[in-house]
């Protein structure tokens, strides 16, 4: 069941917004467990106050980058500072960084109040002031006081007020989310760490939770350095978002650049739903030619050489009429608001994938002969390698 809508309040009675800070800066960063290299040379600055989103495929080496960046984990070379200042080799508890696990990592004995608590107790109780039977000793009391006091302060401002003499247990899933953001925040660092934190979620609380992280994020003014796999969560929150492919930074911009204007075809293949279309082409003296069809691209490559176009689906034009390519209709995909058709082209090697209206729906079938058209200015152009070709300029297409 999802839970109620977050209104952040910075305003809740003891709650102070949490300072600005936090840039982080990596330099050099790499990783090996024994023969496997999981990460390469990873250069990355991120902002005071930020949130970055690192995105990449299972495996790539994502949350590894941010075990090392908390300290959970020594990287194999480079460097990691926070604010200017080296961490390396300093504990987790000294980075003044707050980390969100996928899996809540919430005590399943312990009430949310008590679960919130956790940070400040380590932090400002010593061992013998958490005894249980400790509340005699002098200046526990006001400590613990204290302590209720930033508890309260950080429910009201996640709206877990009623909910704190609950058990983990007791708690719908986007509770437990909220719940494990609440003692990350009780600290007040500098930076979150977020590890693919909605993974567990359900399609429709997932999308809820984006907007009430990215607005937690908006009212904090704390640097958010967030892992994920799911692009989604990447292109709708982040301020910019690092791509991470085999170990390796890909290409770090904002999500409109990300998608736009990709360094690289393994970036570009990671970034987008449906997948970009790729087809074999080859440099002519007007421009590309690509399955026949001439297009106008300059591309600055000797005549005859092999490379490789992309075109996103939205950027193509399905019709009756003529066009760039055609082809018979092998499947539509209706998602309501969208209408995907997979268009076999000769020659390619795969279907090309054209969105189109809905209205279509009614008008082809499948088996059906359909011409696609585009422009070359929306045409990605690639070497065999994958590297980018970017053009001195743009014009038409040629049937």
């Amino acid at each position: 069941m999802a839970a109620a809508m977050l209104v952040v309040s910075p305003h809740a009675a003891g709650m102070e917004r949490a300072a600005r800070g936090g840039a982080i800066t990596l330099a050099g960063i790499a990783k090996q467990f024994g023969a496997t290299s999981v990460l390469r040379g990873i250069d990355l600055d991120i902002r005071a106050g930020e949130f970055i989103t690192i995105l990449g495929p299972s495996g790539c080496g994502k949350s590894t980058l941010l075990r090392i960046i908390a300290g959970l984990e020594t990287q194999s070379a480079g460097h990691v500072a926070i604010d200017g200042l080296a961490v390396d080799g300093r504990a987790p508890d000294r980075r003044d960084i707050a980390m969100v696990f996928q899996s809540y990592a919430l005590y399943p004995h312990l009430t949310v109040a008590e679960n919130i608590a956790v940070p400040l107790r380590m932090r400002r109780l010593t061992r013998l002031q958490r005894l249980p039977g400790a509340r005699v000793l002098p200046g526990v009391a006001r400590i613990r006081a204290s302590i209720a006091e930033a508890v309260q302060a950080v429910a009201a401002t996640l709206r877990l007020e009623s909910l704190l003499l609950r058990k983990p247990a007791q708690l719908s899933g986007g509770q437990k989310q909220r719940v494990a953001l609440a003692r990350a925040m009780v600290r007040q660092p500098k930076a979150f760490l977020m590890d693919e934190p909605l993974s567990n979620l359900d399609a429709e609380l997932r999308v809820h939770m984006r907007a009430e992280i990215a607005q937690l994020h908006r009212e904090l003014g704390a640097t958010f350095v967030y892992v994920t796999h799911d692009q989604v969560e990447a292109m709708t929150m982040s301020d910019r978002v690092a791509v991470i492919l085999g170990g390796a930074l890909r290409q770090i911009a904002t999500p409109s650049v990300l998608y736009r204007d990709p360094d690289d075809l393994a970036v570009a293949q990671f970034v987008g739903t449906p997948r970009i279309n790729i087809l074999p082409a080859l440099a002519v003296a007007r421009g590309v030619d690509v399955l026949g069809a001439s297009i106008s691209v300059p591309t600055g490559l000797p005549i005859g050489t092999k490379l490789q176009v992309g075109i996103r689906p939205e950027r193509l034009t399905a019709r009756s009429g003529e066009g760039a390519f055609a082809g018979r209709l092998a499947y539509r995909e209706n998602l309501g608001s969208d209408l995907f058709l997979h268009v076999a082209l000769d020659g390619a090697p795969g279907p090309l994938i054209v969105r189109s209206d809905p209205s279509l729906l009614d008008t082809v079938s499948l088996g059906d002969r359909v011409h696609v058209d585009l422009s070359a200015e929306h045409l990605l152009l690639f070497d065999l390698e994958g590297k980018r070709i970017r053009p001195a300029g743009s014009g038409g297409v040629h049937g």
